[in-house]
């Protein structure tokens, strides 16, 4: 087993060691079930049922449930058919192709002010960096003047309690409250919809936009909650693998980095475990599913995180790779922004050729993550003559 990926397992053997090791025993066959519950670990299993399985997206324990908890009403994440596609296309824009590049400068003024320490030979924390730059990008998504730092806390705090209480098994008292209060707290933060700042081209930045009230408010708590939590997962654990495996001359090369990006997000597989419940008998990949199955979609097993070590000169297919983002109409949507995200954080980081030298790893966090990550530059290696990220 690699360094890298010696290092990486941390973050699942620390924050739920149970669940990881029962995940692991069961991997060898595509999908198994154990009792009520279904799991599902293999490439073509977790896309038939992304694709063809019929799903309760509002059932207690599943992402669009705790979507719902969030809102108090239907949200991206809960619902079907024509509610489905209207909030895809409410939040297209700002996630799209021009809503990712007119949100670039933000982040990128984030990496280059907070990793500028590196030069001097400083030490710098990435898991911090991840969480304002995760902040500053979400306030600016939503169009909203709060504190980008207390965003990312407030969208931190509701994502850990949500996923507290709907983990499988048995809850501790007041999980469910503390739910309904995290998520109280952050819907308060953000402000109603329709309340954000005018773009500078004239265009209202409001990612909510056209869903006022209650679910416009819960789809606004909702994206920030999925960005939050997924950035601050998924940058630092990309940086420490891009370090322990000695990846920084792809990361500095504009040709190869794109294929780095999809491989660190392949392996790290943000969001690891998808809950859902089936609505109806279905199958998956041989495996009868009943209508109210439990369905645990394992999307690194899917995704070969497990057993595929990341490469950029001989990357995963992109079928495979696509998985840790879903599938079919359940794709995610932020997917084009995690990729760039991730690609200017390797390019700011690349010149400096960091290592690792301390990582504690979360244990209350909503996805296996780090608690701190502190890096330093090779300042035998370093390039800190090259450009300006927001010169490139």
């Amino acid at each position: 087993m690699s360094a890298a990926r010696r290092r990486d397992r941390r973050v699942y053997l620390s924050a739920h060691p149970v669940l990881f090791a029962l995940l692991a025993a069961a991997r060898r066959r595509p999908a198994v079930r154990l009792g009520g519950t279904v799991l599902v670990h293999g490439s073509e299993a977790y896309r038939q049922v992304l694709t063809r399985v019929p799903l309760d997206r509002s059932a207690a324990g599943t992402t669009g449930g705790a979507g719902r908890q969030l809102s108090g009403g239907g949200v991206l994440f809960d619902q079907d058919g024509g509610g489905h596609r209207d909030s895809r296309r409410a939040v297209a824009d700002g996630l799209g192709a021009a809503g990712v590049e007119r949100l670039r400068p933000v982040w990128r003024e984030v990496l280059g002010r907070r990793l500028a320490p590196l030069a001097a030979g400083r030490t710098v924390d990435l898991v911090p960096v991840a969480r304002e730059l995760a902040g500053a990008t979400v306030c600016a998504l939503l169009g909203t003047d709060a504190d980008p730092s207390a965003v990312a806390c407030a969208a931190a705090d509701a994502a850990a309690a949500a996923v507290r209480d709907h983990l499988p098994g048995p809850r501790r008292p007041g999980t469910a409250r503390a739910a309904a209060q995290a998520a109280a707290r952050l819907t308060s933060l953000l402000g109603p919809a329709g309340d954000g700042r005018d773009g500078e081209d004239g265009e209202n930045g409001d990612c909510g936009e056209g869903g006022g009230g209650e679910d416009g408010a819960g789809l606004r708590a909702m994206l920030a909650v999925a960005a939050v939590s997924t950035t601050v997962a998924a940058l630092p654990r990309a940086a420490a693998w891009c370090a322990d495996a000695g990846w920084w001359d792809p990361a500095a090369d504009d040709r190869l980095r794109p294929a780095l990006v999809s491989e660190l997000l392949r392996v790290t597989a943000p969001s690891p475990l998808l809950p859902r419940v089936a609505a109806a008998g279905a199958e998956a990949d041989g495996c009868p599913v009943r209508a109210g199955d439990r369905l645990l979609l394992v999307a690194r097993h899917a995704a070969l995180a497990h057993s595929r070590e990341p490469d950029p000169y001989r990357p995963a297919p992109p079928a495979v790779a696509q998985l840790v983002f879903g599938a079919g109409p359940h794709a995610c949507p932020g997917a084009r922004l995690a990729r760039a995200q991730l690609d200017d954080t390797l390019a700011a980081l690349a010149p400096y050729r960091p290592s690792v030298v301390r990582a504690w790893a979360d244990r209350a966090a909503a996805l296996p993550g780090w608690r701190s990550l502190t890096v330093r530059a090779d300042t035998d290696r370093a390039d800190t003559d090259r450009a300006p990220l927001e010169d490139r």
